[in-house]
């Protein structure tokens, strides 16, 4: 058994896995907001818990909202704040006795996909997570890509060549792809075509010229931005999560799109959506432990 833990931003969730993929308990919890030591505590608590139902692990593993600089072992680009600068492996491992192993929540998405979802049987997979923020992760040969910089898969924060000089980024920088084609993104544009606020879910279901033309937007600058993850690394499959996944349109649309962008007039490349949807992250961070 392993245990899987996936830290978000607002929840924390935990999961006991067999070695085949089943799920033996799955516990939840809201996430401390702002508080660093509380983060750990409940942590180290989740884990009593998993163990407490399903017996000892043979390791654990845990999806963070950024990631760890290896030269340093301290957090990066964390949007729970909190993280940033601290050892959080370092910490964690005060409190917790068992092997401990921590990645990116992306790569545990893709991590997850590529092992036994809906990338399952690809030789190299990108992973792709549209939601509030852009993230993702890439696999080969069912290992996870790691570089000495721990950024693999953050094409989130690469610009997009559609200059706006007042598209700010959380990140400091200006026309992030993140600013582009996240959930607030589709909604921020929908709302400058319109002056009405709606959710991304009923933009994506309304048929109004607007709504069509938003969503057509979104494809296409989601191809422009995948064009160039093609260009580079040329994975076999694309597997999409997040909130922002859940537009059909990705997986009909987005291939033909793609062939504007990549050097060969026809994109071999699979678009597929996530399997587990929002327990990808979780299986992932529990498949760290082969």
């Amino acid at each position: 058994m392993r245990i899987g833990i996936d830290l978000g931003g607002t929840k924390i969730e935990a999961i006991a896995m067999a070695d085949d993929g089943k799920i033996l308990f799955r516990t939840r919890h809201k996430t401390p907001q702002g508080d660093y030591p509380a983060i750990l505590a409940l942590l180290a608590d989740m884990v009593r818990q998993v163990e407490n139902a399903a017996g000892p692990a043979r390791g654990v593993g845990v999806g963070t909202p950024g990631s760890m600089l290896p030269n340093t072992d301290l957090m990066q680009n964390c949007n729970s704040t909190c993280l940033n600068g601290k050892p959080f492996l370092s910490d964690l491992k005060t409190l917790i006795s068992a092997p401990l192993r921590i990645k990116n929540d992306a790569d545990c998405f893709v991590l997850s996909e590529a092992r036994d979802g809906a990338a399952q049987g690809f030789r190299s997979v990108f992973g792709v997570i549209l939601g509030t923020g852009v993230g993702g992760g890439y696999v080969v040969n069912g290992q996870l890509i790691e570089g000495p910089n721990a950024l693999v898969g953050e094409w989130g924060h690469n610009p997009l060549c559609l200059p706006d000089p007042d598209r700010n980024c959380f990140c400091g920088r200006k026309n992030c792809v993140e600013t582009w084609i996240s959930g607030p993104a589709i909604e921020k544009e929908y709302h400058r075509l319109t002056g009405e606020a709606l959710p991304l879910a009923d933009i994506d279901a309304n048929q109004s010229p607007a709504a069509i033309a938003t969503i057509d937007q979104f494809l296409d600058r989601t191809a422009l931005a995948l064009g160039a993850i093609i260009n580079s690394f040329d994975p076999d499959c694309i597997v999409f999560g997040g909130g922002v996944s859940n537009i059909d349109r990705i997986y009909t649309h987005l291939p033909r799109l793609l062939v504007q962008y990549i050097l060969p007039d026809v994109c071999l490349t699979k678009i597929v959506k996530a399997e587990h949807g929002d327990s990808s992250g979780v299986r992932g961070a529990a498949w760290l432990w082969p």
